[in-house]
């Protein structure tokens, strides 16, 4: 597969100049904040905000709204990409959701946890959540290999026999009712 390169560059700029996206969706819990706070304290800044140049010159995120507030005048790499409003409302919206599809293999989550150590106790509930699996994205892993339950309302009629589910069934359809056809 050929791919085209959308970005343009890397800049380094106050993270308060970056203007945010009006459509962001996501929003960041206290926890989350914490955290981030913590790890910037303990680590520093790693890793680059994306951003979308306006016809005024300024740069408008994408990626990185909480690390945009969190660190203020500090300075920061922003990945400058070229995208049309249409584009980067796609990119918005399936940014965080793609990277949340990737499933966790839970030893090799719990060896590198375990490595880690930190005097914050932010990170250390970051940590624990991830070793005792009740992080969200563990169990939407979790959750993804399982079938998707999902709330209906049905009606379960036991027939006699495969001639009497189908009158059943047809009965039921030609009054408009969506129905499947089950053997139990």
């Amino acid at each position: 597969m050929k791919t085209r390169n959308r970005n343009l560059a890397v800049r380094r700029v106050k993270a308060s100049s970056l203007a945010p996206h009006p459509r962001n969706w996501r929003t960041h819990p206290p926890g989350q904040r914490r955290a981030l706070e913590s790890l910037l304290e303990e680590v520093g800044f790693v890793g680059t905000l994306v951003a979308c140049e306006l016809p005024d010159g300024r740069l408008q995120l994408i990626d990185g709204h909480l690390r945009r507030e969190t660190l203020g005048d500090e300075e920061v790499d922003v990945a400058v990409v070229d995208l049309s409003p249409e584009e980067a409302a796609k990119v918005l919206a399936t940014f965080d959701p793609l990277a949340a599809m990737a499933e966790a293999d839970e030893r090799q989550l719990a060896a590198l946890v375990a490595e880690v150590q930190t005097q914050s106790e932010a990170v250390a509930e970051l940590l624990e959540r991830l070793s005792s699996n009740a992080d969200p994205a563990v169990r939407e892993a979790r959750q993804r290999s399982a079938p998707e339950l999902v709330e209906r309302w049905q009606v379960l009629v036991d027939c006699a026999d495969e001639a009497e589910q189908r009158t059943v069934y047809e009965r039921l359809v030609a009054d408009g009712l969506r129905c499947r056809l089950l053997v139990m």
